[in-house]
Parts: C-alpha cells; sequence; structure tokens
C-alpha cells in the first residue's frame, strides 16, 4: 500500500459543490446513490442522463445538498461526461489497497481519482458476506482511498435487530477500525446501514437510527477526520424527515432508480433546516 500519490478532485481542479467547514452550520447535508449492479451500461447511461437532469432541480433547492452517485466500473467515463457542468458528484462502489503492483482485476484508488471519481463506497455488507472483507480490510481500502483524495464512503452496521446496545457495539467496532485507516485531516462519510434493514419493506425505526448515529457522530469527534453520516437501509422519500437531526443525509439504492423518488429526496432534505448535532463534527 505504499507509493500512493495524492490525487485532488478533479485532476482539472474544479472543486465540487459542498466544501464545508468543520462546524455544524458549515457542513452539508448529503445524498448518494449507489446502483450496485441491477443496470447494464445503456441502462446506467440513460439513468445518468436523467440524473444530470435533475440539476437545475438541484440548483433551486432552498439550501445546498450534496449529491453523488456511484455507477459501475465501466460506466465512470460515461458519468464523467453526462454530469460534466452539473453539481452531481460521482464515485466509484469498490478500491483495492494497493496503488500498483500485480492485483488482476483490481482498480486503484489514484486510477479512480485520475478518473474523476471523488467518491468511493468500502465495506458494503454484501463484500463483506460474499467476498469475505474485513475490517482490516475496510481500513486498508479507507487509508487507499484518503491518501488519494477521495472521500471514502465507509458502510457499517450491524447483521440482526438485536436491539440498540448491540447495534451501536456492533456499528462502532467497524467504525472505529475503518477510521483507523483513514488519513488525518481527510473527509469521509459514514453510511450506517442496518444489514438487516437492506432490502426490507421498511427502513429501520428513527429511534433506533438516531440513537446509533449519535454513537458514530461521537466516534467520528475522536477521530481526526472530517465527517458525516447518513442512513442506508430501504431508504426514500419520507425516510429524512423521521431522521432529521440526527443525520447528514440518505443513502439510497433501487428506490433511487426512479429519478422522480431521487428529486422528491433531495427536496425533503433541503427543506428540513435542522442542523444535524454538533457531535457529528470533530
Amino acid at each position: 500500500m505504499n507509493g500512493v500519490r495524492s490525487v485532488r478532485w478533479p485532476p482539472w481542479g474544479r472543486r465540487p459543490p459542498g466544501s464545508w467547514g468543520r462546524g455544524g452550520p458549515g457542513r452539508r447535508p448529503v445524498v448518494g446513490v449507489s446502483l450496485k449492479l441491477y443496470f447494464g451500461l445503456a441502462a446506467t447511461r440513460k439513468w445518468l442522463a436523467d440524473v444530470a437532469a435533475l440539476q437545475d432541480a438541484l440548483a433551486a433547492l432552498p439550501r445546498p445538498v450534496d449529491l453523488f452517485v456511484l455507477p459501475s466500473f465501466p460506466a465512470l467515463s460515461d458519468a464523467r461526461d453526462l454530469l460534466a457542468g452539473t453539481d452531481v458528484g460521482y464515485g466509484a462502489q469498490d478500491v483495492h489497497w494497493a496503488e500498483t503492483g500485480a492485483w488482476t482485476g483490481e482498480v486503484s484508488a489514484g486510477m479512480l481519482a485520475e478518473a474523476g471519481a471523488r467518491y468511493v463506497e468500502v465495506g458494503h455488507a454484501e463484500r463483506r458476506r460474499h467476498f469475505g472483507e474485513t475490517d482490516a480490510t475496510v481500513a486498508a481500502k479507507t487509508g487507499a482511498a484518503t491518501r488519494a483524495g477521495l472521500v471514502p464512503v465507509i458502510c457499517a452496521g450491524e447483521r440482526h435487530d438485536d436491539g440498540v446496545a448491540r447495534a451501536v457495539e456492533e456499528t462502532l467496532i467497524q467504525v472505529r477500525a475503518a477510521l483507523g485507516g483513514a488519513e488525518p485531516g481527510s473527509e469521509v462519510i459514514v453510511a450506517y446501514e442496518p444489514v438487516w434493514a437492506i432490502g426490507a419493506r421498511e427502513p429501520a425505526p428513527a429511534q433506533h437510527v438516531r440513537a446509533v448515529a449519535s454513537a458514530i457522530g461521537t466516534c467520528l469527534r475522536d477521530h481526526d477526520v472530517r465527517g458525516r453520516v447518513i442512513y442506508g437501509g430501504t431508504a426514500g422519500p419520507g425516510t429524512f424527515a423521521r431522521l432529521s437531526g440526527s443525520v447528514d443525509g440518505l443513502f439510497l439504492g433501487r428506490l433511487a432508480h426512479d429519478t422522480a423518488n431521487l428529486r422528491q429526496v433531495l427536496e425533503e432534505v433541503a427543506a428540513a433546516t435542522t442542523p444535524a448535532p454538533l457531535p457529528l463534527c470533530p
């Protein structure tokens, strides 16, 4: 994992919207979408064009909301082209911890940054379950991402619905491990996704999410990072209104395949003017 070159996003120098300071009022809300492997290339291009068409609505929101999308690797060049001139950031759903070497089939953080990516997802429950990723793997990927100037979207959450205390314990083990790999002063997003709520009929109860998100916020404060917390797990229209004040935004899945739903979520997030509690910032 040595020799990673720091690359500022994007390579041509334009900063994304959503630059924010360390105080609560300076931190913008954020909404992310991961396409997973649901779309082929043509469908991804169509969806990215539909997202780009949301630019006027995004610019007209009553307060700025950062929006990022995570298509599959082959669509990154399409994202770069189709989202050019908009305020929509993009990134990848995974990254390797090494910058170079004999790692067949892998993609480095530096290459993602060269492709114009700003964000990268690490540690999703499906990667842990199907590909054997561990806390150590996620920490290494978080480190690679932050050294390359990317914002890691660190996924964390408990596997079973065994109550708040167990959820906090299991989630914080994952978050602390990942943050241990982050470069000092780097920007991170923690996506709290209780595994039992992913793909369920309803999101996790608001009281449950609030308690775990508060614990994650305290954890972020204890590390030298600039952090935001978002919720994922059957999130969609109506979810943020129940969580406003405890998270900085949402991480969406299939409900955002219809960009009308995505637009509604953006409007709901922008309309909720109550800032997240200060412990979410270092």
